[in-house]
């Protein structure tokens, strides 16, 4: 059994394939998909998909992309929603320098407020980190988000950094980054992160292992990612399978 712990097929790239797509995914024995929030709009359509299948979970939060969407009532939206039991956590929250870096501190400012959202309800959070790794480290470690549960989600550091989340108690999440030939340090925390400290992901449509390249990604792809660090780990399938599986059951009480 395998879980992909982030994954975006409520978007309209699946809309005309979305059934297929979750029976690939059950063929490809992934049992259970999570569904992250990207802003306010799209919180109902993740819940809606979670009532409807079962093997549907969802997190609700706001992108740092999206920070101008977060309000006065935003707040207390996350926490409507996080009262159901199918909504297993808060995400994707974070930081992103990448592309703007007009809205610093903005970004931090809500990063943190929904953290403290995520401790009031008890469930993990979903961290979006692009070149952000030392303030990202900062706020997850001032806020002691570790107590409710931390996923370094597409983690794109070093080797040293992720010894470093590990040792705060994070998660690290690894999708189909992992399977390029040229992403050297992603393979390398692949080898380095103890299996009880590993998540498997695909953030479909995004980052398709190397098999499928510049085509759309899926949860059914999951399986790939776990390949790929058996392999480099010189252990079983089964092994990377079932660790990740148990992880996730741990950190989102499924």
């Amino acid at each position: 059994m395998l879980i992909d712990t982030h994954t975006h097929i409520d978007l309209d790239d699946f809309k005309d394939c979305f059934d297929e797509v979750l029976k690939t995914a059950l063929d490809y024995d992934v049992k259970k998909v999570i569904i992250p929030g990207v802003e306010p709009s799209g919180f109902e359509r993740i819940l809606s998909l979670c009532n409807v299948h079962e093997e549907i979970y969802g997190a609700v939060g706001v992108h740092p992309e999206e920070v101008n969407a977060y309000d006065d009532n935003t707040d207390d939206l996350i926490r409507d929603y996080l009262k159901h039991n199918k909504i297993v956590a808060v995400g994707e929250i974070g930081l992103d320098y990448y592309w703007d870096k007009s809205q610093i501190e903005l970004q931090k400012k809500i990063f943190e407020r929904q953290i403290l959202l995520a401790k009031e309800a008890v469930k993990p959070v979903l961290v979006h980190d692009r070149e952000a790794h030392q303030d990202s480290f900062e706020i997850l470690k001032k806020t002691k988000a570790a107590d409710v549960g931390v996923v370094m989600h597409c983690f794109s550091g070093s080797p040293e950094f992720a010894m470093e989340c590990v040792r705060e108690g994070f998660y690290i999440a690894l999708g189909g980054v992992v399977t390029f030939k040229n992403s050297k340090k992603t393979k390398e925390v692949a080898k380095v992160v103890p299996l009880d400290r590993l998540l498997l992901e695909t953030d479909a449509p995004y980052m398709a292992p190397v098999l499928f390249r510049g085509k759309q990604n899926q949860p059914a792809y999951v399986k790939y990612v776990a390949q790929e660090i058996a392999q480099l780990r010189g252990i079983d399938f089964e092994q990377v399978a079932e660790a990740t599986t148990n992880n996730a059951k741990v950190l989102f009480n499924f």
